[in-house]
């Protein structure tokens, strides 16, 4: 995000997201740490007055330019808030001044709720482990020097990881070559008002990571494989016609060095035809591991991470006004939905430093979606499922559970369903 006088550009992955902040997906995502005791508020508004200091770049507002979205700096102070609203709902207004993120507390939970203009997963834990540490050297009287694992200076923290690392490649190709066939659609009975329906299931890490070596495969690879598998419990015969097509956020850190704190992810699409399922979980395992090794090859990765920074140097598409790219975005993510059936990000092991670790219990992640996504994040033996979806049920993620409980992992379900 590049820095000019008091606005800032938005990172390229950032660009298309107001434009498709639409009904049911808000583009907002969820982060909870849940402690092992009561949560105090004024020393968690203090925590939060001392650790936006370290994030200045996430005390914006968005405004509307002739030609694309802006940041600009806002001297609004954020307030901490008992929850008393459902969670994840809108926090982006168009025309209204206003912060992009919001703190709450419930019992012993602590909730960041951002935009997603401002951060991906990673980007936002950044920001939310920092928080956390603060609020518990605060409320404990730690020592000011434990910093987080992942501690990173402000000027990389701000840094536009896009544009540092990319490569005159045909960008705007690889977003054509990106585009799926029709996938196998979720579907269920839509909330009245389209709220968020939450659904957290907590199992054993450990025991899920001995499950992924019994099937010769990775944590992330046994995550959407039994997720298909939920899926395909749930088919008709006709239903079956189509594939599954599971979204995987993809951390670019991993390949590229930086400690952005801002959005630096990709996508691919690991799709599997249901037809090839013989009643064996291995028979999904092996061809989605194949589908990942593939499409997480150097050359594949980097075509993905240009792909997004085609559209901030392609020319046409730069001086083509703002309401129009909004139409055209919108229409190209419909379009591109159609070809997904779920998404699953694995934000994977959050670590703290050892002086804080013992009065955590767990982190969880949420992202809206306009049918389902899920999150997955790990802290010590808690590894923690987050599905969001506007249906009023969860036929698919008890599947899913009800497939590890049969491999013999217990699992712990929470939800935020508004039945009486």
């Amino acid at each position: 995000m590049e820095r000019k006088a008091n606005w800032y550009e938005l990172d390229n992955a950032a660009k298309i997201v107001p434009s498709t902040a639409k009904g049911a997906n808000t583009r907002v995502f969820r982060l909870t740490c849940e402690l092992r005791e009561e949560v105090n508020k004024e020393i968690l508004q203090s925590a939060l007055d001392d650790t936006i200091e370290e994030f200045p770049f996430f005390n914006c507002v968005l405004h509307r330019g002739i030609f694309w979205y802006y940041l600009e700096d806002s001297y609004i102070k954020p307030l901490v808030e008992e929850e008393h609203t459902p969670a994840c709902l809108p926090i982006y207004f168009p025309g209204k001044k206003n912060l992009l993120y919001r703190v709450n507390f419930y019992k012993k939970r602590i909730n960041l709720e951002m935009f997603h203009v401002l951060a991906d997963g990673t980007g936002a834990f950044m920001f939310f482990k920092s928080l956390i540490i603060r609020y518990l050297q605060l409320r404990h009287n730690l020592s000011d020097n434990i910093k987080p694992v992942d501690d990173f200076s402000l000027e990389e923290k701000n840094v536009d990881a896009f544009t540092d690392n990319y490569s005159k490649q045909k960008g705007l190709k690889q977003l054509n070559e990106m585009k799926s066939v029709r996938a196998y659609q979720v579907s269920g009975e839509v909330d009245d008002n389209l709220l968020p329906h939450l659904l957290e299931g907590t199992v054993s890490a450990g025991k899920f990571l001995e499950l992924a070596h019994r099937y010769d495969s990775t944590v992330g690879v046994l995550c959407v494989a039994l997720y298909i598998k939920a899926v395909i419990l749930g088919m008709n015969r006709t239903q079956k016609k189509r594939p599954i097509v599971v979204s995987v956020p993809v951390n670019l850190r991993q390949f590229y060095k930086s400690g952005t704190a801002r959005n630096f992810f990709g996508v691919i699409n690991i799709v599997y035809d249901p037809k090839d399922y013989t009643g064996e979980l291995k028979s999904i395992t092996e061809p989605v591991a194949k589908d990942f090794k593939e499409k997480l090859s150097p050359e594949n990765v980097e075509k993905t991470m240009n792909s997004y920074s085609a559209l901030e140097h392609n020319l046409a598409i730069k001086m083509v006004p703002l309401f129009i790219k909004d139409f055209t975005i919108g229409h190209f993510d419909r379009a591109a939905k159609r070809g997904v059936t779920t998404s699953m990000s694995n934000l994977g092991q959050l670590k703290m430093p050892p002086e804080v670790e013992g009065y955590i219990d767990r982190f969880g992640a949420f992202m809206t979606a306009s049918s389902q996504q899920v999150c997955v994040c790990t802290f010590k033996d808690k590894m923690v499922f987050g599905e969001v979806s506007p249906f009023k049920t969860h036929k698919i993620m008890l599947n899913f559970f009800r497939c590890l409980t049969e491999e013999g992992i217990e699992v712990e379900l929470g939800t935020n369903d508004y039945d009486e």
